[in-house]
């Protein structure tokens, strides 16, 4: 068994090769004989991690007024511009001296 890792950015295709790997990885069959079973209170405390995980990454719809030049530089990003927006918000909200910038 491999296991394969590859970053990139939001809305970026993966490069060939990756996707060779995975593609090359996917005729091998999974063994479930192999995996440990889980206890109950195991499966519980997944089923709590992907609730909460579930809950972190639903975004919330908002209306934004914004200048025109600053938008039109977004959509010239093409398709997914607005999950670029919504990136470049959440690293400045978390990064106070990019908030000290602004003012």
């Amino acid at each position: 068994m491999a296991i394969i890792e590859s970053t990139g950015k939001a809305g970026q295709k993966p490069p060939k090769e990756v996707l060779k790997r995975i593609r090359a990885a996917a005729k091998y069959p999974i063994n479930l004989e192999a995996a440990p079973e889980l206890s109950p209170e195991a499966l519980r405390e997944f089923a709590h991690l992907a609730a909460e995980r579930n809950r972190q990454k639903k975004r919330q719809v908002v209306t934004l007024r914004l200048i025109p030049d600053c938008l039109s530089k977004y959509k010239a990003l093409g398709k997914g511009y607005t999950g670029i927006m919504a990136d470049v918000l959440n690293y400045v909200a978390n990064n106070p001296e990019m908030l000290s910038k602004v003012r």
